[in-house]
């Protein structure tokens, strides 16, 4: 039997929906703490906002699965995480407004630390500035070339993050990833998954030994990790989707190009929450549908800092009044994803989610977390579901059938 999906039931009206989305928000019980980081913190606001709403719990792709931002983030839009997944390199390139052409190759670049054997000691180069990271694209552009086999561009992100474009004839986006997700051990070489990719990964071994030799001088980021190999393609946007006219206020290129492929509206960069709290309250009369994102606890997450991710949800926690005091027909707190302290990485685990409107049915739920969310009324779903909920309690979604 064919799903019903939203985009056929849309109707038009002028209400308002705002995902803000705690990025890696969730979590697991930490040695010597009295609980997960979302139990520990301190965070009224959103616990009353619990207890007005409906709330459950979300399987990013599938239960089992560890999400990347990737999926988590499409997931969260209405986009099945599956046949709408991207490499980072595109969402990379779409994020910093770069135009692919259908001749390139997009990978992300991590700038990385490597010892006098070769061995991996520090995957993003101890996070450099992103000052730094303009340098060394200018020093890759400067001293690599492919000559005449292909154009390479290669661009800053943030911070230890870059864009690779390789520019060519009959390039193929299936190739293993270069970065090993662990220190200790040698970079990967980029290994064909297909006999089409064997040339591409041949250029590619080539690009990255190159620029190697330009960053052997370098005192931290002296080698690069090429990861999300990927190709352009079109998506269906927002708005021929679903009827909505979408702004995006977040500072990641990622999660910009994730907004972008999609056709959201992006927001000039902020650089504080109080920043992206204008930004909400000044383009609220212009938009229907606002993609509020907050990078830090996904960043403390991964670090292993529980106590830094327990800081950032008491942060976010403080800015939960006045996004509530714009009264929108639906307010949507959740994640793309869990980033436990205690894993320093994202994680299979569901995602707690708030959905507050004025036709919720509230249920049993005290506290914003992973455990209480379990009673919620949602109960367990897939993310992918979530924007038919949003859209359905906008009075945004017709009657299916007769």
């Amino acid at each position: 039997m064919k799903m019903i999906l939203p985009d056929d039931l849309v109707v038009q009206n002028d209400s308002k929906i705002i995902f803000l989305i705690i990025d890696g928000v969730s979590g697991l019980p930490f040695p010597g703490k009295a609980g997960t980081e979302m139990q520990v913190a301190n965070i009224p606001n959103m616990d009353t906002l619990a207890r007005e709403s409906l709330c459950g719990v979300l399987d990013p792709v599938s239960p089992g699965i560890t999400p990347g931002s990737g999926p988590g983030h499409f997931s969260l839009f209405g986009y099945d995480p599956v046949k709408s997944s991207v490499g980072r390199g595109v969402l990379a390139a779409a994020g910093i407004g770069f135009e692919l052409t259908g001749r390139d190759l997009a990978a992300r670049i991590n700038f990385a630390t490597i010892d006098s054997s070769g061995n991996i000691t520090d995957r993003r180069a101890g996070r450099i500035d992103t000052g730094t990271n303009e340098r060394l694209c200018e020093k890759i552009m400067e001293k690599v070339s492919l000559g005449d086999k292909a154009d390479i561009f290669v661009r800053t992100v943030k911070e230890h993050r870059a864009l690779l474009v390789i520019r060519a004839d009959n390039l193929s986006d299936l190739v293993h990833d270069t970065d090993p997700q662990e220190t200790g051990v040698p970079p990967l070489d980029p290994e064909p998954l297909a006999k089409e990719a064997e040339c591409t990964c041949a250029l590619l071994a080539e690009f990255i030994s190159r620029a190697g030799e330009a960053l052997s001088d370098e005192p931290k980021a002296n080698m690069v990790l090429l990861r999300g190999f990927a190709k352009h393609r079109p998506f269906k946007s927002m708005k021929k989707r679903f009827g909505l006219s979408c702004l995006a206020i977040a500072n990641y290129p990622m999660y910009r190009g994730i907004a972008s492929l999609i056709g959201m509206t992006l927001h000039p960069l902020t650089k504080t929450l109080d920043e992206q709290l204008t930004a909400l309250r000044e383009n609220y009369g212009k938009f229907d549908f606002f993609f509020f994102h907050v990078k830090d606890t996904d960043a403390r997450g991964e670090d292993g800092d529980f106590d830094a991710k327990v800081a950032a949800l008491e942060k976010i926690d403080a800015i939960i009044p006045e996004i509530s005091a714009l009264n929108p027909d639906v307010l949507v707190v959740t994640g793309d994803h869990s980033t436990p302290a205690s894993l320093a990485a994202h994680s299979w685990h569901p995602v707690p989610a708030i959905v507050r409107s004025g036709c919720c049915r509230p249920d049993t739920v005290e506290r914003f977390d992973e455990i209480s969310c379990l009673a919620g009324g949602l109960g367990r779903m897939p993310t992918v579901h979530l924007m038919s909920i949003a859209l359905a309690n906008a009075h945004r979604l017709a009657k299916f059938g007769a």
